[in-house]
């Protein structure tokens, strides 16, 4: 695609030649060829030394390129409009079940749904017009599928499970196993046992949902785990049992959530984040990269760190700390030097 032509589908304006562009790269790994982009001008070192045949910049962009420039109001997201447009178009699902499916035959499958190979889906299940359940899925007796939702490859959907419209669920999910419920203790002769606490309830995700790769949500011990609407899951998740993830929030890879906690609207849990079990995150927290979060955030403070977890300027005041006093001590002992 011309730049020119490109820079017309995007509402940008071109500078420079009108070059030939067929892919999208950062900064440091384009080539000849490919489109880039820059919205900071603290990377201005980037920009000068890339390989890309044009940039995106903003308006404001006063330091030069040396390729064409395509200046829009973002460049960011003009990018991502660019890649979409380069990218191949991601395979269709034609409507039907695969010959190699097995389909009990009481299940409801609404208009245009498409079953890939070797995928089960057991008595009882629903699924909803236009949904796409991709190969080697299992979905459990008396599961619920919405409207339009994907499925990818090797997901599994235990009994009861519900999932709502227009989620997207990428590989090795898993929805609907046992959380981790156990009673153990001592018998009179001291003996030690452990016993299993049944798990009773089920997994709902709400409208909208997507869950990355290997991300796994413990089915409830009584009632639901709850994933409210909107919320965007990455890969590596572990949400425990009775969880509430009110809607509109983020969990980010490897980050973990303990059984009956409730998360509010509009939070975001970094990676490798840790919250502990049967507490409450208030609406709009973020906690912050690995941080271990034991008890109950009120919203008082809006940004979380470390562990246990703190606010950003408690957590800046105590790492600091240290250097502060190596620093005095590097001085007093220079002082002591030249007094001696």
């Amino acid at each position: 695609m011309k730049a020119s032509e490109l820079a017309k589908v995007l509402g940008g304006t071109l500078e420079g030649d009108d070059v030939e562009l067929s892919a999208c790269g950062g900064l440091e790994e384009a080539r000849p060829g490919d489109l880039s982009f820059c919205k900071d001008p603290k990377h201005v070192k980037l920009v000068q030394e890339t390989k890309a045949s044009a940039v995106l910049l903003p308006p404001d962009w006063d330091r030069g390129a040396p390729c064409s420039i395509i200046r829009v109001e973002d460049p960011n997201h003009a990018c991502m409009a660019a890649a979409k447009i380069f990218a191949p178009p991601e395979p269709t699902r034609e409507p039907g079940v695969h010959p190699t499916a097995i389909v009990d035959p009481s299940v409801k499958l609404g208009a245009g749904v498409h079953i890939g190979a070797y995928t089960v889906v057991e008595k009882g299940a629903e699924i909803g017009d236009g949904a796409v359940i991709d190969a080697q899925v299992f979905v459990g007796e008396g599961c619920r599928i919405g409207a339009k939702t994907r499925i990818y490859p090797q997901v599994s959907l235990r009994e009861g499970t519900i999932v709502g419209r227009e989620c997207i669920i990428h590989c090795g999910v898993r929805l609907g196993g046992d959380g981790y419920g156990f009673n153990n203790g001592r018998r009179e002769d001291g003996s030690v046992f452990i016993e299993k606490i049944p798990q009773l309830g089920i997994v709902e995700i709400g409208d909208g949902v997507e869950i990355g790769s290997n991300t796994t949500i413990d089915r409830a011990r009584i009632g639901r785990t709850y994933i409210g609407p909107m919320t965007k899951i990455d890969n590596l998740v572990q949400i425990g049992h009775n969880v509430k993830v009110k809607g509109y929030s983020g969990l980010i890879a490897q980050s973990g959530i303990a059984g009956s906690t409730e998360i509010g609207y509009g939070c975001l849990i970094w990676a490798q984040a840790g919250i502990s079990g049967h507490i409450k995150i208030a609406d709009g927290v973020q906690v912050g990269p690995q941080a271990g979060v034991p008890q109950s955030l009120d919203g008082s403070v809006k940004y979380v760190l470390g562990a246990p977890a703190e606010s950003m300027k408690d957590f800046g005041a105590r790492t600091l700390l240290p250097k502060m006093v190596a620093k005095l001590k590097a001085e007093v002992k220079e002082l002591k030097a030249r007094l001696g």
